[in-house]
């Protein structure tokens, strides 16, 4: 059902089943796919491509244009995966020429009041809880959990199936698999309870417990530290996943201090 009261662009493509509340502005080269719901009020913006069954609740603007001084009406695009949610008054803005996109990836949850701004990137199954702001060009990996109100500096990379404390200040990687707290942030432990209800094995947890023992609960330096695990521990996929995060996040932002550093 489309309401008579929406503002509709006509070069817009607007899929089957599709819902579109009251008062909706849907501009120019905008598709939405298949069941996706746009609640009343919510704005989506030129050159943004929305997937099935997504629901974007009242208030939320997506594909608005960055707030980046550098960026000069150049050709970008937003992109929303399917199954996902923008709660109440989130902000999705579209990508720069850094990158040329800002994009959103499939069943994800962003809770009301976050601001995803250009050129980031959030992969799968991401939980975004209440007023998170992401600053231009962060990477977010699948099944990371980010608490409520969790400040992110640009550029930062944040590591698959993490758990961010709300409330925290990133401005350093989050490496895979980890819990983050405190204030400074800080390692605080893996986030084992995540990893168990998605599958990973006792064998694999325990591969990932004792490569972190090595990098923050041990005297030994990154560098060493990632030598170290790369000698005692067997090859497993979540070594491999560890290893290269942190040695390409040593080439930029760095890593988050562990408990003992």
């Amino acid at each position: 059902m489309i309401s008579p009261l929406a503002s509709i662009h006509p070069d817009a493509k607007i899929a089957d089943n599709v819902e579109i509340g009251p008062f909706v502005f849907i501009d120019k080269d905008v598709e939405i796919g298949e069941g996706t719901i746009i609640d009343a009020n919510a704005t989506v913006c030129e050159h943004t491509r929305i997937g099935k069954r997504c629901h974007v609740f009242p208030g939320a603007v997506v594909g608005a244009i960055p707030q980046d001084l550098k960026f000069k009406g150049e050709l970008t695009y937003t992109f929303i995966g399917n199954d996902t949610v923008l709660r109440e008054c989130t902000t999705v803005h579209r990508g720069t020429a850094s990158k040329g996109k800002t994009k959103v990836g499939n069943n994800c949850l962003i809770m009301a009041y976050c601001h995803v701004a250009h050129d980031v990137e959030i992969k799968d199954n991401v939980i975004m809880s209440n007023a998170t702001q992401l600053a231009g060009e962060v990477i977010v990996e699948d099944y990371a959990v980010i608490g409520g109100g969790t400040l992110v500096h640009q550029f930062t990379h944040i590591g698959p199936h993490v758990m961010i404390q709300g409330g925290s200040h990133i401005n350093k990687d989050v490496p895979p698999y980890v819990m983050a707290a405190r204030q400074p942030v800080q390692y605080c432990g893996i986030n084992s309870v995540g990893l168990s209800r998605r599958g990973f094995t006792k064998e694999q947890i325990d591969t990932i417990q004792q490569a972190y023992r090595l990098i923050f609960q041990s005297s030994l330096n990154t560098t060493q530290a990632i030598d170290k695990v790369l000698e005692v521990l067997p090859a497993s996929a979540e070594r491999e996943t560890i290893v290269d995060f942190i040695r390409s996040s040593a080439a930029t932002r760095g890593i988050i201090k562990g408990m003992l550093n």
